[in-house]
């Protein structure tokens, strides 16, 4: 295995801080923007004029949960086409309801919703709390505020054994409304453990209860990212599915100085959920910016549709490692291994956006990378996750490949992947941009 050398680990180091910045997708963007306003990326609104220079560094939020970044290349469009990263900033999980503090038998509990297909039995007996933004009042208008509990103030206790003896030999079972909520303290009644809630709330951001419209608040773990292994070869977090692709995104954007090619790094919400929403990647955001960028370098449609023609797309989301204790899961010849480098994932019903022409073209740019490279199918008996891949190679008529880092544990509350692989998977999206 190559070795881990300072600066691959710092990477990984680097990435680990970034998750535990970003507890929520609004979090995420912010972390992002952050660094994208540390290199020079200037802020866009989408409901004023955008003009572009040459070179010119920008990025657009919407919603507060999706985010694209982009630089004008010094070809014209074209003929050098975009070179695209897409990634997603949600992560499956518990989301709050609207109305979520009651009580029960003087136990104040909160109320939550499944997003997406997370392991549940793995929130049990962890250390959680909740991040979001809050919606709070502003003279006539209103205005989001994002707000972290950083220590952990929600629980969810397992049963004992002694009242669930069938535990280890049939799995933990949780049901989705009665065996969810979380626990906080305690209250007489609902009416008191929702002011709690609210209070709780209003002392974070210092403003009065008064002042809170509603909230959109996820449950995250407090427990920080680690290494681990004796060689310190992998890490563990929570969300590396798929903030570690947005890192690695972002990462590799951030070092495309002066690129020959429009290059863009859009991160999406709601993927997890199918992405259907205005924040999503079957809404408009990326067909909106792409249009406005054309518009703002004076490219006719006939030149757009050119450039859409020279355009690469990679969808970057994370892939399913080869766990030696479930062997039987795995598709025979299609073993994804940690730290072996980014994998390649193909499904003949498109639900990967991958074909022999675009493997063949990421494999180039592994190859000018010197990054090692593995292909994924999943076994034809078990059903088959996507990604943002088709939706936008759909929508766009770009040639794509979706790829992504092996992990284990996906959809865990505490999620594990390879050191190296973080290191290959952002040298092979740098080469994407210059190419």
């Amino acid at each position: 295995m190559t070795r881990i050398s300072n600066e691959i680990k710092a990477q990984a180091r680097d990435l680990l801080n970034f998750i535990d910045a970003s507890p929520s997708p609004w979090h995420a963007v912010d972390s992002v923007a952050k660094l994208l306003n540390a290199n020079g990326f200037k802020p866009l609104i989408e409901n004023q004029p955008w003009q572009f220079k040459k070179n010119g560094r920008y990025y657009v939020v919407r919603d507060g949960a999706s985010i694209i970044a982009f630089v004008i290349g010094s070809q014209a469009l074209a003929d050098a086409g975009f070179r695209i990263v897409g990634a997603h900033t949600d992560s499956p999980g518990l989301r709050l309801k609207p109305k979520a503090a009651f009580s029960s038998q003087g136990i104040a509990q909160l109320g939550v919703e499944v997003y997406g297909g997370p392991i549940l039995a793995t929130f049990t007996d962890r250390d959680l709390s909740l991040a979001g933004r809050v919606i709070i009042r502003n003279g006539d208008s209103h205005v989001a505020h994002h707000v972290q509990f950083s220590s952990s103030i929600v629980r969810l206790p397992n049963l004992a054994i002694h009242m669930n003896r069938e535990v280890n030999d049939k799995g933990l079972v949780l049901n989705k409304q009665t065996g969810l909520p979380l626990i906080f303290g305690f209250a007489v009644d609902s009416a008191e453990a929702q002011t709690q809630l609210s209070s709780a709330l209003a002392a974070q951001l210092k403003i009065e209860t008064s002042d809170i419209i509603t909230w959109d608040l996820s449950v995250y773990d407090t427990q920080k990212g680690s290494f681990w292994g004796l060689n310190e070869e992998f890490i563990a977090n929570s969300q590396l599915d798929n903030l570690a692709s947005c890192h690695a995104a972002i990462s590799a954007l951030l070092s495309n100085k002066k690129p020959d090619s429009t290059s863009i790094c859009a991160l999406f919400d709601h993927e997890e959920v199918g992405s259907e929403s205005a924040t999503g990647a079957s809404g408009s955001f990326m067909h909106d910016v792409i249009t406005r960028i054309c518009a703002s370098t004076n490219t006719s449609t006939e030149d757009r549709l050119r450039a859409l023609s020279n355009s690469f797309f990679v969808s970057a989301d994370m892939a399913h490692a080869y766990h030696p204790n479930h062997s039987s899961s795995y598709e025979p010849c299609h073993y994804a291994l940690i730290n072996q480098g980014p994998v390649i994932k193909t499904n003949a019903n498109q639900r990967y956006s991958t074909n022999a022409e675009t493997t063949a073209r990421f494999i180039q740019l592994c190859n000018s990378a010197n990054v090692p490279y593995q292909q994924y199918a999943h076994r034809s008996d078990l059903g088959c996750g996507s990604t943002i891949g088709p939706i936008l190679a759909a929508q766009l008529g770009v040639a794509s490949v979706d790829v992504g880092n092996p992990m284990w544990a996906m959809h865990s509350i505490r999620e594990s992947a390879g050191v190296l692989d973080h290191s290959y998977m952002i040298a092979v999206l740098e080469a994407l941009f210059k190419s």
